[in-house]
């Protein structure tokens, strides 16, 4: 059965044909740590991380090379590190704030159920190979230097733009040009640009700097995957400008056709059907969202919505994930024989682009088929139903351990603020109740519903007074 993915270099699903079998490459771009990770960082990381298992079943295990970048330097880590560390040197105070960042990021994805990729290299640790790069452009006549800074000159590379399929003057209306009286071209992008005192810098061939971004991944990539490599992953919003320049910068240093034989990306992430935003209050962390939410929730939800299209992250979409994994898990339980048993139907589906609403259709079949559903009651013995269900139950644990899920049933950790909201919602209802205003009674009950909460009402034996227990039910 062969790999199918869809490849923004050509706009079509293409066979994948690994250039080594026994060393798939993947390269995905990682987190910029300043901060927190949001949910729309989340989904990269997912959908590749689905993408890195496929690729380990179909190769094996040993035979695959996934490498996910760690942006370490970056203007907007500069500004914070000073803020936070500002009595350490620039390169100490980086250093201080990303490892922090990281290690939160880390555990948030860990708890997405995402594995550790092969490699995660950190831009600041790459810099020799960075400045290489650069010599090479330079060297080439694909670059120059001025004023300080190492350009890549865009008019050099006649097919610039071919990933991005849109012409240079295209690209310069959507693009956020800096405008600079030492550019030869107003499109030339920054490979290397001068470091002020209080900034990070290293020492270079053009004097005390540090690295453009696009030439990062440029460098990491070469030293852990090599000159070309099977796949370069990102959202769909790094086509333009990163992607294309990582592309330029590669090709034109080893004199290659392609960078990556295969570019995918995945499609963006709305709130509540809107673009998440801090001004319109719907912008979450990852943190926040699994202060309320079982990672595997929030990972299933990602996965029901093809990795290309748009998906609109939703309380409603992630209450049908809870209820789904719940029923499959729940099925996957009543059996005691469960080795697994690989499904012809939900390879299939993911091996058509990483079709992940496809595969969960076959397991929702499987579940149907195991719960007993599907059963007429006709003419077949027993014992071969039985057989069934429990070979499609060895199928429904199988595709849920390959799309990063346990079989065991999840449990739903709150956040104090979510238990202390409960709470106080609980205890206005009640003097509610006792001032006999019950359509208030009634309103915070639905209130509460709303949010997943189900009440119990209870008299107590010894004092009468009405008690509430309440749980949550995701």
């Amino acid at each position: 059965m062969g790999l199918k993915l869809y490849n923004t270099l050509t706009r079509q699903k293409d066979d994948f044909v690994p250039i080594d079998a026994n060393n798939v490459r993947m390269y995905v771009c990682g987190p910029t740590v300043y901060d927190f990770a949001h949910i729309g960082n989340a989904r990269p990381v997912i959908v590749f991380d689905v993408l890195f298992r496929l690729l380990r079943h179909v190769y094996g295990e040993a035979h695959v090379t996934y490498v996910r970048n760690i942006t370490d330097v970056d203007d907007k880590i500069n500004a914070r590190a000073m803020r936070d560390y500002p009595n350490d040197k620039p390169v100490e105070a980086i250093r201080h704030l990303t490892e922090t960042t990281y290690a939160q990021f880390e555990k948030d994805v860990t708890e997405l159920g995402c594995l550790k990729p092969t490699v995660t290299p950190r831009a600041t640790e790459h810099i020799a190979e960075m400045i290489a790069i650069i010599e090479r452009l330079i060297a080439g006549g694909h670059a120059y230097v001025a004023e300080g800074h190492a350009l890549f000159h865009v008019p050099a590379m006649a097919d610039y733009g071919a990933l991005a399929r849109r012409s240079l003057d295209d690209m310069m209306a959507g693009a956020r040009v800096e405008v600079a009286p030492y550019k030869r071209d107003p499109m030339d992008f920054v490979l290397w640009k001068p470091s002020k005192d209080d900034e990070p810098g290293w020492d270079s061939p053009w004097g005390r700097g540090r690295p453009g971004w696009h030439i990062e991944c440029s460098a990491m990539s070469w030293k852990h995957l090599g000159e070309t490599f099977d796949i370069h992953g990102g959202g769909v919003d790094l086509v333009f400008p990163h992607h294309e320049n990582e592309i330029a910068q590669s090709r034109c240093a080893f004199h290659r056709d392609v960078m990556a034989n295969i570019f995918m990306h995945n499609g963006f992430l709305q709130v509540e059907g809107e673009k998440m935003s801090k001004s319109l209050g719907n912008f979450f962390t990852i943190r926040e969202l699994l202060n309320d939410w079982p990672g595997e929730v929030l990972r299933f939800n990602m996965l029901k919505t093809h990795y290309r299209a748009p998906i609109d992250f939703t309380v409603r979409g992630l209450e049908e994930s809870a209820a789904i994994l719940t029923k499959f898990k729940k099925t996957v339980a009543k059996f005691s024989r469960i080795s697994g048993m690989e499904s012809v139907g939900v390879i299939s589906a993911l091996s058509d682009d990483l079709n992940t609403p496809a595969a969960i259709t076959e397991m929702n079949h499987l579940n149907s088929i195991a719960s007993g559903v599907t059963y007429d009651g006709g003419a077949a013995k027993l014992s071969e139903v039985l057989e069934r269900e429990e070979e499609a139950a060895n199928k429904l644990a199988w595709a849920l351990k390959l799309l990063g899920f346990s079989t065991q049933e999840n449990k739903v950790t709150l956040s104090a603020e979510f238990r202390n909201q409960v709470t106080a919602l609980i205890a206005a209802r009640l003097e509610a109740r006792k001032a006999r205003n019950f359509a208030e009674s009634d309103r915070l009950r639905d209130e509460l519903a709303a949010m997943g909460v189900v009440l119990k009402d209870a008299k107590n034996k010894d004092t009468g007074e009405i008690e509430t227990t309440w749980e949550v039910k995701r």
